[in-house]
Order: structure tokens, then sequence, then C-alpha cells
């Protein structure tokens, strides 16, 4: 048995388990500060239960602002041993509806429904690892590093954080007591600009070839995990593939994902040639969509506000209410089985078989 199993099986388990299908109630147990615009929320079950959470994976949250139902993703930050609790890190954002609202409204006693954990971004076993993140993207990565340090599970990780300024440098001082402790971690930060911290005395700018083949020479022989803003993973994949690292060997997570091609869903053919009218009850607007395009992708071309992330079914953001009609609904756990029921459905996998009415 390897350390990692070894330590899940020494947890204890007196308490009940967490069910992401039937359990949606947390109560926040603490608020933290981490920079001038970031904070740790942290989340108990208001009925003692743990939570199996594997690092990487990210819980979705419903709240209610201003009278409208809004979901939004948030990658779980704390280490998924200690699972009597969990936190996730949030930036605020400007113009940011949930970030902002989070930061000003949410403290400790404050209940909030969720639903998790969610996700596929879990580290798989390897001898050596990049952990690479830039901006708030740092979280799932962070969960992996401070796993390591609670196992002790034996690792080589080159820990690579890019950030604005020193100042937006998340986690920086416990990044830096786990580098001096933690046997194999080796820790990088890279500001762009030394912005508030002019005595900043590493380098600067953002990631690039010549930076990368600096910061970690054997870089082919690692398994990266990376997370952060659209651009940041972009440039981190072109640059990590450039370097000689497969395909396979370079995982990424990011809620800022584009919209992809519609997963092809067997349908009536009659259906499939149908143009169906779609309304947007609050918004008093109507679209057009065929029995073979997605709610969603017809939404965002007319100009539609739909809150939205994955597109595909995983996340859950655009949870909508279907007021009537029917559609051909491909999820890929972004919704309950109860919520269905309840005439909740997900306008990103969504095809439509009738004309619908939502409420939105």
């Amino acid at each position: 048995m390897d350390i990692k199993s070894l330590a899940a099986a020494e947890r204890p388990h007196s308490a009940a388990l967490w069910n992401r299908d039937a359990d949606e109630d947390l109560v926040c147990i603490d608020v933290h500060s981490e920079t001038h615009d970031v904070k740790t929320f942290t989340f108990a079950s208001p009925h003692g239960k743990r939570f199996a959470i594997e690092a990487g994976q990210y819980f979705l949250f419903d709240l209610e602002i201003g009278g409208d139902a809004e979901s939004r993703c948030y990658s779980v930050s704390s280490s998924p041993r200690r699972d009597n609790a969990f936190s996730i890190t949030v930036k605020r954002v400007a113009g940011g509806l949930v970030s902002n609202w989070l930061h000003d409204n949410l403290g400790p006693g404050s209940k909030i429904k969720a639903n998790g954990p969610l996700g596929h971004f879990i580290r798989p076993a390897a001898k050596k690892y990049l952990f690479l993140s830039g901006g708030s993207g740092i979280t799932p990565v962070m969960s992996m590093a401070r796993e390591l340090a609670d196992t002790c599970e034996p690792a080589d990780v080159v820990f690579l954080h890019a950030a604005r300024s020193p100042k937006d440098l998340i986690f920086r001082d416990e990044l830096a007591c786990l580098a001096a402790r933690v046997k194999g971690l080796r820790l990088h930060f890279l500001p762009e600009t030394v912005l508030g911290e002019a005595q900043w005395s590493g380098l600067t700018g953002r990631i690039s070839t010549d930076y990368m083949k600096l910061a970690v020479p054997d870089l082919a022989e690692r398994i990266v995990m990376c997370c952060g803003p659209a651009p940041f993973m972009a440039a981190a994949r072109a640059i990590t593939a450039a370097l000689g690292v497969p395909a396979a060997q370079y995982i990424e997570e990011s809620f800022d994902a584009v919209v992809i091609d519609d997963v092809d869903i067997p349908v009536v053919e009659e259906a499939a040639a149908r143009i169906f009218q779609v309304e947007f009850a609050k918004q008093g607007r109507k679209i057009e969509v065929t029995g073979e395009q997605t709610v969603l992708s017809c939404a965002k071309k007319s100009g539609i506000k739909l809150p939205s992330s994955c597109s595909n079914g995983v996340c859950g953001t655009c949870k909508s209410k279907l007021i009537s009609g029917t559609v051909d609904m491909n999820h890929n756990g972004g919704i309950r089985q109860r919520e269905i029921d309840a005439g909740m459905f997900l306008p990103c996998c969504s095809k439509p078989l009738s004309d619908l009415v939502i409420e939105r």
C-alpha cells in the first residue's frame, strides 16, 4: 500500500460522509484575508459530516443575489486530508457579481448551498510534477501542495506561481514555509512587475520558453498540473509542448472554458431538422434554436446573458428553470437528479425537443 492510500485508510470514519446527491447545506466557519483582494472562506457541514474530496476538485455554489439565482464554481484550496471542513479562496473581481457578494456578505455563521465535490483535475501518481499557476488559479494546486505536506508523500515538485505583482502572490508566506520544510518542493514566484515592492530580488515578467528552461530544466520528465486565466494557460500549453512535454503529461483546469463543439446526441431526425422557439421570460427575449443546437450556444450568439463556465455539462453554472417544454440533456455531473425533477436543466448541454420557456 502506498503512502497516499495508507493515509486515507487511517483516517477516522466516525462521522457520516457528505453525499453530493443528498446534501447541499453548508455553514461558513471562518473567513481569512490572504491578500488585499483575496479571501479564504472555510465551510463545514451543519450536521458534522465529513468531506471526501480529491485535491484539485471544486464545489458549485448556489446563491440568491438581488432576487436572482446565481451559481459559481470555486476550487477547494485546503488539504483534502482535513476532511471535517474545506476552504475556497476567492479573488474580488471588478464588477464581479458573486465574488464581490462573497467578500462583502459572507461571514462566520452564514449559511450557503453547494454541490460537490466535482471535477477531474486530479493529480495522477508520478514521481515528478510541475505545479504551474497564474493568479487565483493557484487554488487547486495549493490543495495538492497542502496534501503532500499532510501525508509526507515523497515527491519531486516544482511549484511555479505567477501573479501581477508581489502583493498579488496568494499564499506567499505559507508556500515559503512549505518549501522550507517539505523535502522535494522547490518554489518559484514570478510577478509580472515589482509594483508595491521595489526591493523584490527575484525575476519578473511572464512565463516564457527561456524562463521555463532555467527554472525547470527537466520539464519534459514532469507531469504538469496547470491552472490560471485562459491566456496564461494557452502560453503554458505552447511552452511546455515546445520543451518536450507530451500532451498526456499536461493537465489543465479552468473555469474560463470556451464553448466547445456540441456533443453528438442521437435525436429523432425530424426533431433535428425542426426550428424551435426558445423564450427567456425575465429578459423578454425569444430566439430560434434547431434540434441539433444547444440552447446556450444559440443564446450567446444572440447576445442573451446567461452565466456559464465549462459549456459541457460539468460545472452547473448555467443551471436554469425550464418553465415549459422538453429538452435532450446530456450532462456530465453538473446537475442533480432532484434538480432535474424540479424542472431545472443545463442550457449548455441541452438541445430542444419542443418550444421552450426558460426562467431567465
